[in-house]
């Protein structure tokens, strides 16, 4: 695996010339609905916006939501729920991930090891209006490993703020495919009028990047339309804030435990050492007013292996509807 064909080289080149890190982001939840067939959103995590450097240190995605990508034939994997109204969307996300420390040509072992993946998601969303409820399904195709160049955009960021240049990148994981399918549930389960909703999530990865289960809770207030209405509604000027929090069971990831086909990467963290429940909370305000959807967020997550500890970082979106 170490050496993939061209094609592959290819594609990983051209999703470069396109973004500048996968399943830290989600595009789905409902407090992130635009209400329209048809928009583009660029999203950007770093933990920068916490002060730090390291573990999950940098995400990028970029998504379009458009109704000519109901011919796209993946979306024949994908459950619609009776009654929805449908959203067919792209996306193309990178995400990278460092120990500690950036200073040793060293393996750090009892740390996290570097990891980049780059992948292109279908993804499906369908919304039921009457009973509250929300069925996204993401089927995500890609690569993690050298040719995913997390190495290439972390000395280069850091070049551009004058920041140390990373050590450590010629230990990260090695190349092998990622395929992996994605569902999620959501439910309304009370609101306030346009003040206050809360909901519940569930979500189920399977494939060779994350094998994990996950369910939580979500709060959103403010000023808020309801995302379980017609996207025939134009929605006015929302402003808003949420808390979401969620436990997940974790069976397998690569991005710590290395690829599933090619397991020749020189340092992982071994199964005995993951931890297989992590709790994760994210809170943020979003912004939406006629064609524009605006948003700051904040994460922490709990240690992921038994010597690591727990992380934060930050991130934003910007969209538009087309």
């Amino acid at each position: 695996m170490e050496s993939l064909p061209k094609k592959y080289y290819t594609i990983s080149l051209l999703f470069l010339s396109v973004i500048s890190f996968a399943q830290r982001i989600d595009n789905t939840a409902s407090f992130r609905e635009i209400k329209s067939k048809h928009y583009f959103r660029y999203h950007y995590d770093n933990d920068y916006f916490t002060a730090t450097d390291h573990f999950y240190t940098q995400g990028d995605n970029f998504e379009l939501v458009s109704p000519k990508l109901i011919q796209n034939p993946i979306n024949k994997l994908f459950k619609k729920l009776k009654n929805g109204e449908q959203q067919y969307g792209l996306a193309l996300e990178q995400m990278g991930f460092t120990p500690i420390s950036l200073k040793s040509d060293k393996i750090l072992y009892n740390d996290r090891p570097f990891a980049a993946a780059v992948m292109i998601k279908s993804f499906l969303v369908s919304t039921d209006t009457t009973h509250k409820t929300k069925l996204s399904s993401i089927l995500s195709i890609g690569i993690i490993g050298p040719y995913a160049f997390g190495k290439e955009m972390q000395t280069k960021i850091h070049e551009w703020i004058g920041d140390e240049v990373p050590h450590g990148w010629q230990h990260q994981i090695k190349n092998d495919i990622i395929l992996n399918y994605e569902i999620a549930h959501e439910k309304q389960l009370y609101r306030l009028d346009n003040l206050f909703a809360l909901n519940s999530n569930a979500k189920l990865r399977l494939g060779t990047m994350n094998t994990n289960i996950s369910g939580g809770l979500t709060t959103t207030f403010g000023k808020i339309n309801s995302p379980f209405t017609s996207l025939k509604n134009k929605n006015g000027f929302q402003i808003y804030a949420y808390l979401q929090g969620f436990v997940t069971i974790i069976g397998y990831d690569a991005s710590l435990q290395g690829g599933l086909i090619n397991q020749k990467s020189p340092y992982v963290i071994t199964n005995q050492n993951i931890d297989r429940f992590t709790f994760q909370d994210n809170f943020g305000i979003v912004m939406q007013y006629k064609a524009v959807y605006l948003e700051y967020t904040r994460s922490e997550l709990s240690k992921e292996f038994e010597t690591g500890k727990a992380h934060k970082w930050g991130g934003f979106r910007i969209g538009f509807k087309l």
